[in-house]
């Protein structure tokens, strides 16, 4: 196909994060820089930022066969983008800004790789082709790897990174084999050509059927979806705080997104035993994710099964997929991001700069109040929001997917939905009672005196007021994510 310039203003979010990867390693490999690096970084993800402005005038537009740049994909560019200048700023506190304390190894090339798999997952939701999501969800992918096992002088760190890859590989495998038994039975690799393929037949061939199970299953790898969950805990424990920040939200929401647009253009993929498959999944990570997480002691881990558990709420709007289901799940997703990128950053501050381990025992936490009563009050809002309380972001997005469930008369679903964040609340509120006890004499470790008046400390008291108020006022959130729907490109 001819590319004209739309088509380059419609690719222009991804172009310029292509160029900043390339601008950042030049400059790596002219001088060592820490802040030179971190302020190359934030400068081309806000340039790719603003780019989605001008690419919104342009969509819906197909750019050749693997991608196609519409409103939905915007959206979702827009929170990786703003997912990962959160978690670089998070990075250059963590990794400390001189020579003598901080992070003893090579600092800059953190940076690029969480450029290289923001791209990743930027390709990733505006993947229209089997192709097209393959090459995406492996630049996710790979970078990561080396992203948590950043730390390797820390086995923890260097087990989480090994235990991702296996994983993580073993997906790929999964996906790769049902794309092909998929294309055996469709002939097209592009979603809507099986899409109309499947639809032709009336019901899934047993073929298409066992195709789309085992792309599944790849899929929930990287979600983390019960059965598929086994690494979660132990990465998010193991990586470095704002690495599992990043794997928390801009790499699932990638994931999610991809998910969404595949099984929206072809509705005969999830229907039938898909459906039934997608029910039990989702039903199993809410209950699975939030009593694994009650018997937890360590802060990441329990937000790793958390994460288990809100990616099964997720399905059910999945499973619905009418009415009000994609304006759910684009609710409950920004909402989860900025609630998750809150709670990592409390840890990330707690933790910095790095010094061998991270702050992610509760014990570290309590008493947080007395010391340090304005970083406790963020992750108290955090804890509330992933709670879903009244007047926190988290509550919207969950009020969707009850209403969704309703809807669409999923009742054991939406049940499971009511059972599972009522055990949630329980360890949400320990880790917030912990925050507010006397504290006893044990060592303790603590954000600097001066964190909100640091990067990272203002980004986080901004993520934390954002979750107040679209608590309070959700119009402009719901206004955004009801012009990002599907459409057909022009």
């Amino acid at each position: 196909m001819d590319l004209t310039i739309q088509h380059f203003i419609a690719l222009a979010p991804l172009l310029i994060t292509s160029a900043t990867v390339v601008v950042v390693m030049l400059a790596i490999a002219w001088r060592r820089n820490h802040s030179q690096t971190f302020l190359l970084t934030c400068a081309g993800l806000n340039l790719a930022l603003l780019s989605i402005l001008p690419a919104l005038k342009v969509t819906p537009i197909s750019v050749t066969m693997l991608l196609q740049v519409d409103n939905f994909a915007a959206l979702y560019m827009a929170l990786i983008l703003v997912a990962t200048l959160a978690c670089v700023t998070l990075a250059h506190a963590y990794l400390g800004e001189g020579s003598g304390a901080g992070f003893p190894g090579n600092r800059e090339e953190l940076y690029l790789l969480i450029l290289m798999s923001a791209l990743g997952g930027m390709v990733l939701v505006c993947a229209q082709h089997l192709a097209g999501l393959f090459i995406g969800l492996e630049l996710l992918s790979i970078p990561v790897y080396g992203l948590v096992a950043y730390a390797f002088f820390n086995k923890r760190s260097l087990e989480g990174g090994i235990k991702y890859m296996v994983l993580s590989a073993a997906g790929s495998g999964f996906l790769l084999f049902g794309m092909a038994l998929l294309y055996a039975d469709a002939g097209t690799l592009t979603f809507g050509g099986i899409g109309q393929a499947l639809e032709a037949t009336g019901m899934p061939s047993l073929l298409a059927q066992l195709g789309l199970g085992m792309m599944l299953v790849g899929l929930a790898f990287k979600l983390s979806l019960v059965p598929f969950h086994l690494w979660t805990p132990d990465v998010y424990e193991g990586a470095p705080a704002p690495v599992a920040a990043f794997l928390a939200t801009a790499s699932k929401v990638a994931v999610f997104a991809v998910l969404v647009r595949l099984f929206q253009l072809s509705p005969a993929a999830s229907s039938g035993a898909m459906n039934d498959v997608l029910s039990i999944i989702a039903v199993l990570s809410i209950l699975v994710g939030n009593l694994l997480a009650v018997v937890q002691s360590n802060i990441k881990r329990i937000l790793g099964f958390s994460s288990i558990a809100h990616f099964g709420y997720l399905i059910i709007a999945l499973v619905a997929s009418k009415g009000l289901a994609l304006e759910a799940i684009g609710v409950y997703l920004v909402t989860y991001v900025l609630t998750s990128l809150g709670a990592f950053g409390v840890i990330t501050l707690m933790s910095s700069p790095y010094s061998g381990r991270d702050a992610d025992a509760l014990y570290e936490y309590r008493g947080l109040f007395w010391r340090r009563p304005y970083l406790t009050a963020v992750l108290t809002v955090m804890m509330l929001s992933l709670a879903g309380i009244p007047l926190t972001a988290g509550f919207i997005g969950k009020f969707y997917i009850i209403a969704t469930g309703v809807e669409s008369h999923q009742w054991w679903l939406t049940g499971a939905l009511v059972i599972g964040s009522a055990i949630g609340v329980f360890y949400y509120l320990r880790v917030m009672v912990t925050l507010y006890l006397m504290e006893k004499s044990l060592r303790r470790r603590d954000a600097p005196f001066n964190w909100e008046q640091r990067t990272g400390g203002v980004m986080l008291l901004a993520i934390a007021i954002l979750v107040f108020v679209l608590g309070v006022y959700p119009q402009p959130l719901l206004d955004l994510v009801h012009h990002a729907g599907f459409q057909l490109p022009g």
